[in-house]
């Protein structure tokens, strides 16, 4: 399942890619812009071939992707009959949708994602929670809850009269009838069944406390409607984008790159808000699988395309942020700007981001999150 859950999130990372570079294919046509390649991944070509006046293909590193727009690059030599039709001879606005469109499909991506989980999935609760796992003995002798007869996979619907008991409720309730005889309600296999068992003392950290003998999972999923996967859906994609503001101001100012060094270059160990990169994120989606949480992969894919699609909105060259910025620096002084002084500032960026790229990629090989 592991394996499943890690095949699943690289598809649907080319396929996020496809989608993106797609959509700034798809405008840039819409508004007679000559697009000459589409190529998912770089490196070396592995296969294309011609449609209509777009070369399409795949090329070895499949770490991204590309549509190449005549006129963006200054360097290139533009066929005099091709200037109308070159990025540049556009309206501003028309440019500036160009551009936008790659990075609004992973917000429209994100909201799909968020909704299907919300109505086909559902949020997690911490009501009714699934016995995971029977202690069969406690202290030396059988435990009350293997003696009851229950199984992992049960899910506990009721506690005495209280019905969908929280894990603290239920807690709460073993403590009160230590000695005492207490009903408890699961359902199994689609059917409800009633126990009764009798909660016992048991030394946990050196301290008496009321135990049953099980081991708690996830409470019952809470799915919504159409309306309310809709209105959800928008109300996470919000969520997850306010969150991401603050991660990246984090991870990528002082503070953030001062403690990547440190769990690079030293023995620091690994903390849960730590960056994870493709590697990481592809281990969590295998972890997700194998606990029969294949769902939870919908809201992880949700998460990543927020992400990619705040990242894709840097006012950085070479990200479609700094594209946006540029055609706003020429909307206010009058006149286009000229690249080939942005091209410095652009390879600077990359080499930054990639170095940092590789920084993650080894943190998350040496030190998996925990």
């Amino acid at each position: 399942m592991a394996a499943l859950g890690i095949g699943a999130f690289i598809v649907a990372l080319i396929l996020v890619i496809v989608i993106h570079e797609a959509a700034h294919f798809a405008v840039a046509r819409a508004f007679g812009i000559k697009v000459t390649e589409f190529f998912v991944g770089f490196g070396p070509k592995l296969w294309s071939r011609m449609r209509g006046e777009t070369e399409v293909g795949v090329k070895a590193i499949v770490a991204g992707g590309y549509v190449k727009i005549a006129g963006m690059n200054p360097y290139e030599t533009i066929a005099p009959e091709d200037y109308p039709r070159t990025f540049g001879a556009k309206p501003i606005w028309q440019r500036a949708l160009v551009i936008l469109a790659g990075p609004a499909t992973h917000f429209v991506l994100a909201f799909v994602c968020f909704a299907l989980w919300l109505g086909f999935v559902g949020q997690p609760t911490f009501t009714s929670p699934l016995i995971v796992g029977v202690e069969r003995t406690l202290d030396g002798v059988a435990s009350p809850a293997d003696a009851a007869g229950l199984r992992a996979g049960d899910r506990i619907v009721a506690v005495e009269d209280l019905e969908a008991p929280t894990r603290d409720q239920l807690i709460a309730a073993t403590q009160r009838h230590v000695g005492e005889p207490m009903d408890l309600t699961v359902v199994r296999d689609e059917r409800t069944v009633t126990v009764v068992l009798v909660p016992v003392l048991s030394e946990v950290g050196g301290e008496q406390i009321g135990r049953i003998g099980v081991e708690l999972g996830p409470g019952l999923r809470d799915t919504a409607g159409v309306v309310g996967s809709v209105t959800g859906g928008a109300d996470l994609v919000g969520e997850r984008l306010v969150l991401t503001i603050q991660g990246v101001g984090r991870i990528f100012g002082p503070e953030g790159l001062g403690r990547l060094a440190d769990l690079v270059f030293t023995d620091e160990a690994r903390q849960p808000g730590d960056p994870a990169s493709v590697v990481g994120v592809g281990r969590l989606a295998g972890s997700l699988a194998s606990d029969d949480q294949f769902g939870d992969l919908l809201f992880l894919f949700g998460i990543v395309n927020v992400f990619v699609g705040l990242l894709n909105l840097l006012p950085l060259p070479p990200f479609d942020g700094g594209h946006l910025t540029l055609l706003a620096i020429e909307k206010i002084r009058g006149r286009p700007v000229d690249m080939r002084k942005v091209i410095p500032v652009s390879a600077a960026v990359a080499a930054f981001f990639i170095i940092f790229t590789v920084a993650v990629v080894y943190v998350d090989l040496v030190k998996p999150p925990v």
